[in-house]
């Protein structure tokens, strides 16, 4: 995924920095949805002295090329993870954090609905589901 990105971001025009770098290698490396300042925290290894600006104004433009989605949490909180093939749909660990992207979604009938019910013209959508993965519902069955 990491040189697809590369790739899609020469192919762009937009210049490889070391700061940039370093967001997409802690993002693939990540195993669940980080914060910025997570980001920053692990990227500061491989890059010492990234700003924190740097690091939103690069998961800003990951996330407009569509390789990185920002995900939610319960806490108002958001965060980021390494996108999948789809557009947006991704199924998050309330415990662990981890996401899971899905492809599949048969949206169309309830998106044609929202249109003429609300005169909008809806151009792109994005679906979150929350839960417990399989690893964290056992943890929780070991534990009263």
């Amino acid at each position: 995924m990491v040189s697809q990105i590369v790739d899609a971001l020469r192919d762009d025009g937009h210049r490889l920095t070391g700061p940039r770098m370093a967001v997409i290698e802690v993002l693939s490396e990540a195993e669940s949805w980080l914060s910025p300042e997570v980001v920053q925290a692990r990227a500061n290894v491989q890059c010492p002295g990234i700003g924190l600006v740097t690091v939103y104004r690069t998961l800003g433009l990951l996330s407009d090329l569509g390789y990185v989605s920002r995900v939610h949490g319960e806490d108002g909180c958001h965060g980021y993870a390494l996108a999948g093939a789809g557009h947006g749909h991704h199924i998050v660990c309330r415990l662990c954090r981890k996401v899971v992207d899905f492809a599949d979604c048969d949206l169309e009938p309830l998106l044609q609905r929202m249109e003429l019910e609300t005169g909008f013209t809806i151009e792109n959508h994005v679906l979150e589901l929350v839960g417990l993965c399989p690893a964290c519902q056992a943890d929780q069955e070991g534990h009263p």
